[in-house]
């Protein structure tokens, strides 16, 4: 690794802690030739899923997109942000793990809602209204009503 202030590649490293669950490294480095101290981070290095979106359009799996729509649906709700950084990695894992190149957004929808109704169901019922595009008082009931006659476990 160059060194930041003087350039030269003769460092060692006096640190090395993991963050981000695993997925990334932080290591504390010392040049040898300057004396200064750095950082660096190390992050695993993935190929980019794609999401097939209805029109057959592809975007890149996008992480923060899918925080923003937990954290919009857990609104005002006893969701902590670390449980919400729980979930999104849960769910950007399950992805990673099961496709290869490219997953259709119905699919990343339903991934999303499955680890939603374990988190929290009124978070599950927003996001629903808003992804299934309720259009009326009967599909909040008819999703509510099929919430409810989930086991425990599958709900919580």
């Amino acid at each position: 690794m160059r060194c930041p202030f003087c350039h030269r590649d003769e460092d060692r490293v006096l640190d090395t802690r993991t963050a981000e669950g695993g997925y990334m490294v932080r290591r504390k480095r010392v040049c040898t030739s300057c004396n200064r101290r750095f950082a660096t981070v190390e992050k695993i290095e993935q190929l980019s899923v794609r999401v097939v979106k209805r029109d057959d359009t592809r975007e890149p799996l996008d992480r923060e997109k899918i925080r923003r729509g937990i954290e919009r649906a857990c609104s005002k709700r006893p969701v902590t942000s670390e449980r919400i950084e729980q979930v999104v990695q849960s769910i950007e894992s399950e992805v990673y793990n099961d496709y290869d190149t490219e997953i259709p957004a119905k699919e990343l929808g339903e991934i999303v809602m499955r680890h939603l109704a374990a988190l929290d169901e009124v978070a599950y019922i927003r996001f629903a209204s808003v992804y299934q595009e309720f259009h009326s008082a009967d599909d909040f009931i008819r999703e509510v009503t099929r919430l409810t006659k989930l086991p425990a476990a599958q709900r919580s």
